[in-house]
């Protein structure tokens, strides 16, 4: 009886939130949509223009699984930055989909298994949300990672092309052409960007929004006090460059040092869940009651919580910011 009202309660819950989601927006965000167009239509400023003409490209583009990701999801305009930053084409409609995937099928191998309804909707939930979110982490990690190991050659690219008298603006063209990785295809859209009318400053400060990297803010910082003081730009980019390169180096030096704390906790926190596994493999009726009496699923949940936190402990030791 418990589960079938479980089950009553979960689709009316999936059902309000698809009316929800096929209702449309508010009157409050028509009104707010209305007078931004009306706006754009009297600007004057061709900046404006290009920036309206590019919304209503990226909006004629998104799906209607898109949209109803967008009003489901939370904070998706921070989630859509995320799968920017990856570098793939990934939307919020695949992305959507893939989680509720995932979500399924955890809490429906659970609950084949173990036949607790609420444990198998707990760990789908939770592997919904946290699979997706750790891959689209790790896509990023890797892509920044690459960007800054290319980006002093980048920038030394800069330096050449200064000095031999070409503009910034083309220096930055060649730079997306030569470069290859994240690091040119960034170059590429700010170069990009600037032959549509945006601004040097504005295109700069949009991909640096997005990667949201310290090494790319330096370099627009840069940029902007030697348009506002003068001198040498060149000058400026090549120390700029030696300065990331030593950066990078210090970084990988601390990495070298903490790498034996950080496999001295990999071994530590993976121990508990590889015997756990072994132990299922050797003999699954020794763990059977472990997903059936609720002591022991206390006290799972409760040894969980304890290594979550020994784990972020030991995660803050080893971190150190340059």
């Amino acid at each position: 009886m418990l589960q079938i009202m479980v089950v009553l309660i979960g689709v009316v819950l999936m059902l309000a939130m698809l009316l929800a989601a096929l209702s449309g927006p508010s009157e409050t965000k028509i009104q707010k949509r209305r007078v931004a167009a009306l706006r754009e239509r009297h600007s004057a400023s061709a900046v404006a223009a290009v920036e309206a003409q590019l919304r209503r490209i990226t909006n004629n583009r998104a799906t209607r699984i898109d949209s109803l990701a967008s009003n489901l999801l939370p904070r998706p305009a921070l989630l859509k930055k995320r799968l920017d930053m990856t570098g793939r084409d990934w939307s919020l409609g695949r992305y959507a989909l893939v989680s509720l995937g995932i979500a399924l099928a955890v809490a429906l191998l659970v609950y084949t298994r173990s036949g607790q309804l609420w444990l198998a909707l707990l760990l789908g939930l939770l592997a919904g949300l946290g699979l997706p979110h750790m891959v689209v982490g790790s896509v990023i990690k890797k892509r920044i990672g690459k960007f800054n190991a290319r980006f002093p050659d980048a920038i030394e690219l800069l330096v050449r092309g200064l000095r031999a008298g070409l503009p910034i603006s083309e220096t930055l063209a060649v730079v997306a052409t030569e470069i290859p990785g994240p690091t040119g295809e960034e170059f590429r859209a700010v170069s990009d960007k600037m032959k549509i009318g945006r601004s040097m400053d504005v295109a700069l400060q949009e991909t640096a929004d997005r990667l949201g990297t310290p090494e790319f803010q330096f370099f627009c910082i840069t940029l902007a006090i030697q348009r506002e003081t003068g001198g040498n730009l060149a000058e400026t980019l090549a120390n700029l460059a030696d300065v990331l390169r030593k950066r990078a180096q210090m970084k990988l030096k601390i990495r070298a040092m903490s790498s034996e704390s950080k496999a001295s906790a990999y071994i530590v926190g993976s121990l508990p869940f590889i015997v756990f596994t072994l132990i299922w493999m050797i003999n699954p009726e020794y763990l059977g009651a472990f997903f059936i009496d609720q002591r022991l699923m206390v006290a799972g949940i409760g040894g969980l919580i304890w290594m979550s936190i020994g784990a972020f402990i030991m995660a803050k030791m080893v971190s150190f910011e340059i």
